[in-house]
């Protein structure tokens, strides 16, 4: 077992849109390093990792900043040109050029997540693989798109606390004429407003309550978790946590 020491024993890098996309993907992640490693326990989580962008007390990269930081940088490498011989897929680009960033740092993190919402665009996903199979890179690179939004990770943990909350499920599963929490995937993250708005959905369910978010990721079981995000990108974010992240501190392979 690692002995916990003043810094973290391993750095983990994320690359993401936002803070709320930085908390639940990380959230999400240590819950599968928790449920993983059967030394780790939660009060051992901040000495044996650390979450950050760039810079040591950044908490992620944003993904709107990747280019000003390039420049910035004075990151030369090329950023442009095919993947494996075929065309770049949407955020290939920009996940290669995060990586770039992440791999010219001086000291290095021992992975990186790529965090990204789908907006309903699946060839997303294809954009990120093409950018993590370019190039032997000198860390993990673990993807996460959620789709059609990190919104529909949070619906997937949704449980109705009390009457009310019961009673809001009920409303909105006849309003949309479809469960939300077990057809996220099927809601809308294009038309702000509209009758299948995701951010809307969820809205309606938690009333905005940041902290009731949270519980949604932090308290539904992991394994139900996975059954309802089977579709909308979740399940697919926790393999690879299981497969790249957990090794590392492990020191195991995932069939070890």
């Amino acid at each position: 077992m690692p002995v916990p020491a003043s810094e973290p024993a391993y750095e983990f890098g994320i690359v993401c849109e936002a803070r709320a996309d930085q908390l639940t993907a990380c959230d999400l992640a240590d819950r599968a390093l928790l449920a993983s490693i059967d030394w780790l326990g939660p009060e051992m989580l901040d000495s044996q990792r650390q979450w950050r962008g760039l810079g040591s007390t950044d908490p992620f990269l944003k993904w709107a900043s990747v280019r000003a930081e390039a420049e910035r940088l004075g990151l030369r490498e090329s950023t442009w040109g095919q993947f494996n011989g075929k065309p770049g897929a949407p955020d290939a680009f920009m996940a290669r050029k995060a990586l770039l960033l992440f791999a010219a740092m001086s000291r290095r993190p021992h992975a990186v997540l790529l965090v990204r919402d789908s907006d309903g665009d699946a060839r997303r996903r294809v954009g990120l693989e093409q950018a993590r199979d370019d190039k032997p890179w000198p860390f993990k690179v673990v993807i996460g798109v959620a789709h059609p939004k990190r919104e529909a990770w949070v619906l997937a943990g949704f449980q109705p606390q009390n009457p009310e909350e019961v009673a809001r499920l009920q409303a909105l599963r006849a309003r949309l004429s479809l469960d939300p929490i077990l057809k996220s995937h099927e809601l809308d993250a294009r038309k702000h407003g509209a009758k299948t708005d995701i951010k809307r959905a969820l809205n309606e369910l938690i009333l905005g309550e940041a902290e009731r978010e949270r519980q949604c990721i932090n308290e539904t079981a992991l394994d139900v978790l996975e059954e309802r995000g089977d579709s909308n990108g979740l399940a697919d974010f926790l393999g690879e946590v299981r497969q790249r992240l957990v090794p590392i501190l492990s020191g195991r392979t995932p069939e070890q």
